[in-house]
This record gives structure tokens, sequence and C-alpha cells, in this order.
């Protein structure tokens, strides 16, 4: 039988192999070729504005989307070296989405700290 774990626990493990960003250098990042995704759900995005140049992905696409070798992946996903950063609201579910794509090869993925929220809070670009 395998071990059991709680969400906390799960979220905890996934972040030690994560190199996760804090929102002023998701944003640089993006000047060095990273990928911001934007995996929240129509609603917030439509309550709380886009970040300029984001790929919007909703969250059940994501792999098939990022995935390079995949026959239904975005133009962006070029190479499994593409470094991701991975945006939710608040940064819990981005965590775990950037965990699968690192499991599809994507080595370089990871997530924003407070997501989409703490993206706003530092004053970075936001569109309506």
């Amino acid at each position: 039988m395998s071990e059991r774990v709680g969400i906390d626990e799960l979220l905890e493990r996934v972040r030690e192999n994560l190199d996760r960003v804090e929102p002023k250098d998701a944003f640089e990042a993006v000047e060095t070729g990273a990928l911001l995704v934007d995996i929240r759900y129509a609603a917030l995005r439509e309550r709380d504005g886009l970040i300029p140049g984001a790929l919007v992905v909703e969250r059940n696409e994501l792999e098939w989307r990022l995935d390079p070798q995949g026959g239904h992946r975005a133009p962006e996903a070029v190479s499994h070296d593409l470094r991701v950063v991975v945006i939710c609201n608040e940064g819990y579910a981005s965590s775990l989405a950037a965990a699968s794509l690192r499991q599809l090869g994507l080595h370089r993925a990871t997530d924003l700290v407070g997501g989409f929220q703490a993206w706003r809070a530092a004053g970075l670009p936001v569109e309506r």
C-alpha cells in the first residue's frame, strides 16, 4: 500500500524541488526568455485583469499545451529547456502545476510565490 499524504504535505514536498520566484524576479525573468503562464480560471482573470504577455492556459489544459512534444502544444512550448513560471491566484495550485510540468521534462518550470495577487501587490503591470 502506498503512503498517503495530505495536500499540505504534498505541497511542501513539491516545493522542495522548485526554485520559486518572487514577483519582481518573475518580471525580470521574462526579459531573459522566461514564459509566464497564467492558469487562473476565467472569472478571476475577468475580475482582476491579466499580466501583459502572459500565456493564458486553463489548468486542465496545461500539460497538453506546454509539452514540447505534444500534438496540442502552444507555439511558445518550443523546448524542454524553456523556463516556465506558472501563475495562479495565490501561489498554491501553481506549485502543483509546475511540479507536473517538471514530470513532463520541463526541468526549469517553477511558480510565482503569492501568485497573481502578489504580482499586483508589487505594482507590476496588469491590464484589464
